[in-house]
C-alpha cells in the first residue's frame, strides 16, 4: 500500500496538472479584472505572505518576482492557481469569520483544527514575544495589532485578502489557545478546503520568519 505521504504527493501533482491546462485556457484580462491582480501582457503579479510573485501565462509557472527563482512549493502553486482559475477577489465588508463561519466550514473543521490551529499554538503558544516580532520587523505583511486582544494580528495572505491569527497565552493551569479568522471576502476567493491550506501556508511561512530571526539574532 503506497504511504500517505506519495499519495498527497501525487495528489497535488495530479491537481496542478489538471488546474494549469484550465489556466492556459483562461482568458488573463477577465482573471486579473475577477481576482483584482495586475496582468501586464506576460505574467500576473500577486502576493502572498509578503513576498512578490509572478505566475506566467498562458503557462503556468510561479516565480519570485525580482529573484526569478522558481517556486516549487505545491501547495501554493496550486492554491494560487485554483484562485486565477475560479476565485473572485471583492471588498471586505468589515466582519471577521471563523472557519466554522465559512461555507461548508463545520464539515472540515477538526481537519482545520489540527492542521492549523493546534500547530499555531504549538509553534507559538509559548513565545508571544517573538510571534509579535514577526509582524513588527516585516512591513510586506501589512500587518496591524488587533485592539483588545492578548496577542493577535490582522495581515495581508493574498494580494487584498487578510487574516488574522490570535494567541492566548497559557500559564500552568490552562495551555495556550489561538484562533484564526477570515476577512469576510474570503469565501468568495477560495473554497473551505482551500481556506485551510491557506491556513497550513500561513503558519509555515511564519514559522520560516521565526527561524529566519533566530538566524539574525
Amino acid at each position: 500500500m503506497p504511504q500517505s505521504g506519495t499519495n498527497r504527493k501525487d495528489w497535488k501533482e495530479l491537481a496542478e496538472e489538471h488546474y494549469s491546462e484550465l489556466y492556459g485556457q483562461l482568458d488573463p484580462l477577465e482573471a486579473a479584472s475577477r481576482c483584482n491582480l495586475q496582468f501586464d501582457g506576460k505574467a500576473f503579479s500577486l502576493r502572498l505572505m509578503g513576498a512578490e510573485y509572478r505566475a506566467a501565462f498562458p503557462q503556468f509557472q510561479l516565480n519570485l518576482g525580482a529573484e526569478k527563482t522558481s517556486v516549487y512549493d505545491e501547495s501554493v502553486r496550486v492554491l494560487l492557481l485554483r484562485y486565477l482559475c475560479g476565485g473572485r477577489w471583492r471588498e471586505a465588508g468589515g466582519k471577521q469569520l471563523s472557519y466554522n463561519d465559512i461555507p461548508w466550514g463545520a464539515l472540515y473543521f477538526r481537519n482545520f483544527e489540527g492542521r492549523c490551529i493546534k500547530r499555531l499554538e504549538r509553534a507559538f503558544g509559548g513565545d508571544l514575544r517573538g510571534f509579535s516580532e514577526i509582524f513588527e520587523t516585516h512591513e510586506s505583511l501589512r500587518a496591524e495589532r488587533l485592539a483588545g486582544k492578548e496577542c493577535g494580528w490582522r495581515f495581508e495572505f493574498l494580494s487584498g485578502l487578510y487574516m488574522s491569527v490570535i494567541i492566548w497565552e497559557g500559564d500552568d493551569e490552562f495551555p495556550a489557545k489561538a484562533q484564526i479568522l477570515f476577512d469576510d471576502n474570503f469565501p468568495a476567493a477560495f473554497s473551505a478546503e482551500d481556506i485551510a491550506v491557506a491556513g497550513d501556508i500561513c503558519i509555515s511561512r511564519l514559522k520560516e520568519m521565526k527561524d529566519e530571526r533566530r538566524q539574525i539574532h
